[in-house]
């Protein structure tokens, strides 16, 4: 009996087309660098071609690093409602997000794309291309490389089309611009701007509570006419765009003078906003904070979830938090970006992060958080 690659799992040429399809949306970011730091330089244009920027006139205090995220189980939710369209959003904004917490400006791309089988799913990798083409444009990077394998039963995952996918962010910054947290003061208005979904975080225990109340199908029922798998898979709002053209990101100058920025994921709003303001030693008094989405609100009532504890898990309906002495200018240039946004509070004295819940188990109560 003759075993080739094939029959183990892998077919080099429906790998080598998926590839290719990727690679094609890919190049269509590259655009999204044209005149700015990170255009694309591409000496000879086929598949493995050299991909590059010219970085040799870089003036002095240029700073680069890179950071690496994934999507998590989020691609289990797109799975069950056999839509790969928008996972790409979730995907950059874990980056990219992260970038311009510190000042920086996220351009450069790369993902690592791991399938249990490409056989009949070349459909869903279109689906992701696409994702990839608008989340790209959505955050002003370009993609520039990644990889994709079949990986056969390593990957778990519900349905025939089972993937994890992961990234890695290359930013650059310029020194004398970045943010430390120090130039945090009291006084400073917190803006907070709204995130209408999970992100990618916290999804878990989502599953696991949705799956306890509804069984294995849980994605098919309904929550005020809409598919709760539907409401979970809403794609993360990506906000670095918006971000960088305020606090100027490798530029010298921004339109918004901004002395921090939180991006609310893993931890939640206390875990994260009290990162950004620990250097400072001033703490945060919120008190207007936008209300999580239906889903999360419905999850937190099946599970008996308190609202402290959903704080710490779940961004409950923020996505970022910015520090500002410029509040409205600051909402006024996000709604520019089709973001909504709002002052939550103030930066304050007291080491502590107090809000005003608003979540379901104790909506209107005072919680307050140590900065850890």
């Amino acid at each position: 009996m003759t075993i080739d690659y094939k029959a183990a799992g892998v077919d080099i040429e429906l790998g080598d087309d998926a590839s290719k399809i990727l690679y094609e949306a890919a190049k269509l970011t590259f655009r999204n660098r044209d005149g700015n730091i990170g255009e694309v330089i591409v000496p000879f244009d086929d598949f493995s071609g050299v991909r590059a920027v010219d970085i040799g006139s870089l003036p002095e205090g240029s700073l680069m690093c890179m950071g690496f995220d994934g999507v998590g189980t989020k691609v289990e939710i797109a799975q069950r409602m056999n839509n790969h369209s928008t996972i790409a959003f979730d995907l950059f904004a874990m980056v990219c997000d992260d970038a311009i917490v510190r000042g920086a400006e996220p351009v450069l791309l790369g993902s690592v794309l791991d399938v249990s089988s490409l056989s009949g799913n070349i459909e869903m990798i279109k689906q992701l291309a696409k994702g990839y083409i608008d989340a790209a444009k959505d955050a002003n990077v370009a993609v520039v490389n990644g990889e994709l394998a079949e990986l056969g039963d390593a990957i778990g995952g519900y349905g025939n089309f089972k993937y994890s996918w992961s990234s890695s962010i290359v930013w650059f910054a310029n020194k004398n611009n970045l943010l430390t947290g120090k130039e945090i003061s009291a006084g400073d208005s917190i803006v907070l701007f709204q995130e209408k979904g999970f992100r990618s975080n916290g999804l878990s225990l989502v599953r696991k509570t949705f799956e306890s109340k509804y069984g294995d199908d849980w994605h098919e029922a309904e929550l005020a006419g809409e598919k709760l798998g539907s409401l979970v898979l809403q794609p993360s709002k990506i906000y670095s765009r918006a971000v960088v053209h305020m606090h100027g990101g490798f530029q010298t100058a921004g339109c918004c003078k901004i002395h921090g920025v939180s991006h609310i994921t893993g931890g939640g709003l206390p875990g994260k906003l009290g990162r950004v303001l620990k250097p400072s030693g001033y703490g945060a008094l919120l008190t207007d904070l936008f209300s999580p989405c239906a889903a999360m609100q419905h999850c937190q009532k099946l599970a008996g979830i308190d609202d402290r504890e959903a704080y710490r898990t779940w961004n409950m309906g923020q996505g970022l938090a910015v520090i500002t002495p410029e509040p409205e200018k600051v909402i006024s240039e996000a709604k520019r970006f089709g973001i909504d946004a709002k002052i939550a509070g103030r930066v304050v004295q007291d080491k502590k992060i107090t809000i005003v819940s608003k979540g379901v188990a104790n909506k209107d109560e005072t919680l307050r958080f140590d900065i850890e």
